[in-house]
């Protein structure tokens, strides 16, 4: 049987392993698994300052096995790389989905939250299931999956800058879609940014079934709201 004095010094001995440097690592390996957790899918919308068209978000899972290089954030990017990315990401990536909330969304709900909703669909139509959400921004849509926003994730997560150029290339088709219907806007040009052009556009030809009604040079061309630049005039 051991003696009171031998049992006191194991103990010591103990406490002593127990805050040293190596026990505390063995606790954080413990805490910490070794595997990834699960897949992760990075987020991204194209479209919230246009005053026409849908927004358009994307969620891409990448392929780590298949490394997809030169993803940034996409507007850093020009016409052409966006392009040879978006068929890179669609042919490389584990999966991805792109999802939309419409003008009349929009309209009904407000930009922030038609976006969300965008941003939702396009997690819901991934093929897997991820494990965690990465969303660009600082808010997250709400998802039945862990989520995280990331300021200027397009930049910092090759995920996120993956659904950033499938987002933009898709919105950009759309316009290029709605010039042909409405070459008058100059659709191919601004993509539905309030630029002079599509301003002065608005003015001239009136408004399109594809323009956001609750956007404020919208409600000006309508009729809906006063023109600030004559109200700047008068004063």
């Amino acid at each position: 049987m051991p003696s009171p004095k031998s049992s006191k010094r194991a103990e010591a001995g103990a406490k002593a392993a127990a805050s040293s440097p190596l026990a505390a690592d063995l606790q954080l390996d413990l805490l910490c698994p070794v595997a990834p957790v699960g897949l992760l899918a990075g987020v991204d919308e194209a479209g919230r300052g246009p005053l026409a068209g849908p927004v358009v978000a994307a969620a891409v899972i990448l392929d780590e096995l298949q490394p997809i290089a030169g993803l940034a954030d996409s507007k850093k990017l020009s016409a052409r790389q966006r392009e040879a990315l978006f068929d890179e990401i669609r042919a490389k990536a584990l999966c991805c989905s792109i999802a939309l909330a419409t003008v009349e969304e929009i309209d009904q709900l407000n930009i922030l939250h038609a976006t969300m909703l965008a941003m939702r669909r396009a997690v819901e139509g991934l093929r897997l299931k991820p494990a965690l959400v990465q969303v660009d921004g600082n808010r997250v849509p709400p998802l039945s999956v862990p989520a995280q926003a990331i300021v200027k994730g397009d930049a910092k997560v090759q995920a996120i800058s993956a659904a950033s150029i499938l987002a933009k290339v898709h919105r950009d088709r759309l316009c290029d879609a709605l010039h042909q219907a409405h070459p008058q806007y100059g659709f191919d040009g601004h993509k539905g940014y309030p630029t002079a052009d599509h301003i002065a556009a608005l003015r001239q030809h009136g408004v399109t079934p594809h323009h956001r009604r609750s956007f404020g040079p919208v409600k000006v061309a309508l009729g809906l709201a006063p023109d600030p630049t004559l109200l700047t005039r008068r004063t």
